[in-house]
């Protein structure tokens, strides 16, 4: 590695959960490796309590029913509340999911157009925090929604 490149490497020991995010998206620390293992095409966090993922359903997300596996919905709604959450964070605090409950309102299939799953933080205690997500198909349609509850730690 450079020494140019070491420089530009954040330290995520020093950032809050919003810059540490903000460092991802600027290619300052890696982004979780399911981002890639999935195919998210987009990641953004606009504000503090807020974070969206998306994804272009492929034929690899299928179940054997023909359509969007539940795990893929469940997997962005999980990230859209966890980094919501995680945008929180203070420098030196974790968290964790303590649950997740998704429900499933439309069917997806790859005619259905990019995902997209808004986060959002409704309640951020001291010890918990409860975030909710929203997942809509390429024409705005919610097809499933989500919420979870989170410990902090630190």
């Amino acid at each position: 590695m450079t020494e140019s490149a070491i420089q530009t490497q954040a330290d995520p020991a020093t950032l809050n959960g919003l810059e540490q995010l903000q460092a991802m998206l600027r290619g300052e620390l890696p982004v979780a490796p399911i981002a890639e293992t999935l195919g998210f095409v987009g990641f953004e966090v606009p504000e503090r309590g807020r974070a969206i993922f998306e994804l272009d359903p492929e034929l690899r997300h299928y179940n054997p029913i023909g359509s969007v596996h539940g795990g893929v919905f469940a997997t962005l709604l999980d990230s859209a509340c966890g980094c919501a959450v995680h945008s929180t964070l203070g420098v030196g605090e974790a968290y964790t999911s303590l649950d997740l409950t998704v429900k499933f309102l439309k069917p997806v299939t790859v005619d259905s157009g990019r995902l997209r799953a808004v986060g959002t933080v409704l309640q951020r205690g001291r010890r918990t925090a409860l975030a909710e997500a929203k997942l809509y198909d390429g024409r705005d349609r919610l097809v499933a929604y989500a919420s979870s509850s989170c410990m902090i730690l630190g």
